[in-house]
């Protein structure tokens, strides 16, 4: 009996073959691949078609004998520093939204805020040869840099902003959150002010700058009162350093916290110890998680725009990787502050 190619290959690798699903379904092997790929122009009853061939043939996509086929695949990668941190999940929800529909796969990578772990996982994707980059902030290894560089692979950097870098970046201010934290509670009469910070990335640092200049312009600025720790940031951690801090220093009446789950823990720790917030010292925190409007008292925290962030990301992205320009490349998307009951 006569065996096809294709047929040989089966029986070789033991895995069934891209032109096997398409022959299953009655279509082209190009339709069978933009079907998998989830491009909204295949009409939908083939892509029922090549999915249930594909299921029967238990096929499973090679992205890197695609990208080897074609000289260009269809990932992108993103990395970002934690997935345990509600902020980057809203923003990687919104980038697939806007990237699968187009037919592209999210290969996502968690670098665990260490430059070295992002560098390592650069190197590897890059073996991918991926379509584009969508990068967290600017707080890289030189030898990423000019990895992603020599790449010319299309990037968008994500959360930090550099209008003097050359680069397309969507993001806010790091700066101008943590000024405005402290104008807030300036103006709320509040003269001994704190910075409380964990783990210490550069974006943690910038809003700590930030604060840190309103209070110099003020005259009120304390270094004493400036609590940092490279500790991983937690509720738990929090709870500790509001307590550490206020045995230190008790005179303190305000602090901003660099997360939302430190502050979360400040109160905690306050109902627990009976001090009254904001009576006894005010409270603000940072990214207004959906929980901190919840809390007793309701949290007064900035507000960042994660999922707009990731959705222009990821529009910018497709908009170089077809080859325009992008007419604006730093974009702005600001913060807005959320006055609670703790301020």
């Amino acid at each position: 009996m006569m065996t096809s190619k294709n047929d040989k290959k089966l029986r070789t690798t033991g895995r069934p073959t891209l032109n096997e699903v398409a022959r299953l379904a009655g279509v082209s092997p190009i339709t069978a691949s933009r079907a998998l790929r989830g491009i909204s122009t295949v009409a939908t009853e083939l892509v029922e078609k090549v999915q249930q061939a594909a299921a029967e043939l238990n096929y499973v996509v090679n992205p890197a004998a695609r990208a080897l086929a074609s000289a260009q695949s269809h990932s992108v990668v993103v990395l970002v520093p934690s997935l345990s941190n509600l902020l980057f999940i809203e923003t990687l929800e919104a980038i697939h939204q806007v990237l699968r529909p187009k037919g592209f796969e999210v290969l996502i990578g968690n670098f665990h805020y260490s430059r070295d772990e992002e560098e390592n996982l650069l190197r590897n994707y890059m073996a991918y040869q991926p379509r584009g980059l969508l990068l967290t902030g600017f707080d890289r290894t030189e030898s990423a840099r000019r990895m992603v560089e020599a790449s010319n692979v299309p990037c968008v950097y994500m959360m930090d902003l550099d209008p003097n870098a050359g680069v397309n970046c969507v993001g806010f201010s790091q700066l101008a959150a943590g000024e405005t934290a402290a104008a807030h509670l300036l103006s709320r009469g509040y003269k001994r002010l704190a910075y409380i910070g964990a783990q210490l990335d550069q974006r943690t640092l910038l809003r700590g700058e930030g604060f840190r200049r309103a209070l110099q312009q003020a005259g009120l600025y304390d270094p004493a009162l400036e609590l940092l720790t490279p500790r991983p940031s937690s509720v738990g951690l929090g709870g500790e350093l509001f307590l550490q801090l206020l045995a230190a220093h008790p005179d303190v009446d305000a602090i901003f916290f660099g997360n939302d789950d430190l502050a979360q823990g400040a109160l905690l720790e306050a109902m627990r110890h009976d001090i009254k917030v904001p009576e006894r010292v005010a409270v603000l925190g940072f990214n207004d998680l959906p929980s901190s409007s919840y809390m007793v008292p309701r949290l007064s925290s900035i507000s960042t725009p994660r999922e707009a962030i990731g959705r222009r990301s990821a529009e910018h992205l497709l908009t170089i990787m077809a080859g325009n320009k992008i007419a604006k490349p730093v974009v702005d998307m600001g913060f807005e502050l959320q006055v609670r009951e703790s301020t």
